[in-house]
């Protein structure tokens, strides 16, 4: 098996198992997205939803086919991702466009196609630099439409926790994750090691006012990592 498919079967264990809460993240998620709907205007124009990050859409596409979009367009780094993505979703009643770019660039250009009105991120954007992170944030502004929202699923570090604090008691955790097998927990620690730097959750929600949205908290996970914040223009 090549080294993609055997990381993603790592990943799809993960989900599988709920090793990172990812049922009572997507209830959340659902949710948020139902009472956004249920207080649109009638009239309003069917929203947009673009999905940074969008991975093999395993947790999202059941939702994403209920949903009463005007379109849909999933960004991914990874090509053979999208297609995955795309045979995951199948057939919609709104077009879907796949895009193999960077969230940072999607970010830095011009919108498009319009606004967005329901942008969504899961577990992506903790691969960004703090730096970074706030560039998206200040960037990323001008994509979503007045009423619109931002959803942004991750995993956060605790208020003041440094990152390596954070690191040592999530590898903990996956020592214990029990449904894994040693090489699936190594594949696991090596990628967050080498690869997250989750925001420290009250600081990045500081730079997010300073820099025009609207915070709101509206689900967090029992480990004191995985959370679901919503944002809005200020």
């Amino acid at each position: 098996m090549e080294l993609f498919e055997r990381q993603w079967a790592t990943y799809q264990a993960l989900v599988e198992h709920d090793l990172m809460e990812h049922r009572g993240l997507t209830e959340a998620i659902d949710n948020t997205i139902q009472a956004w709907l249920g207080n649109r205007e009638p009239i309003a124009p069917e929203p947009q939803f673009v999905d940074l990050g969008c991975g093999d859409l395993g947790v999202m596409a059941p939702l994403l086919r209920r949903l009463p979009l005007g379109s849909f367009v999933g960004l991914d780094l990874c090509s053979q991702v999208l297609r995955k993505a795309k045979a995951t979703l199948g057939p919609v009643n709104y077009p879907c466009h796949w895009q193999e770019r960077h969230l940072l660039q999607w970010a830095a250009d011009e919108p498009a196609h319009g606004p967005v009105h329901l942008l969504h991120s899961s577990f992506a954007l903790h691969h960004l630099s703090d730096s970074e992170k706030l560039c998206f944030l200040q960037r990323c502004r001008r994509h979503l439409a007045p009423q619109g929202i931002f959803l942004w699923a991750d995993v956060f570090r605790e208020p003041k926790e440094t990152r390596e604090a954070y690191l040592q008691r999530y590898v903990h955790r996956i020592h214990n994750w029990q449904p894994l097998a040693p090489d699936q927990k190594r594949q696991v620690i090596d990628h967050i090691t080498s690869h997250d730097n989750p925001a420290d959750r009250e600081a990045i929600q500081h730079a997010a006012e300073d820099a025009g949205w609207q915070w709101r908290w509206v689900w967090q996970g029992n480990q004191r990592a995985e959370a679901l914040a919503v944002l809005s223009l200020a």
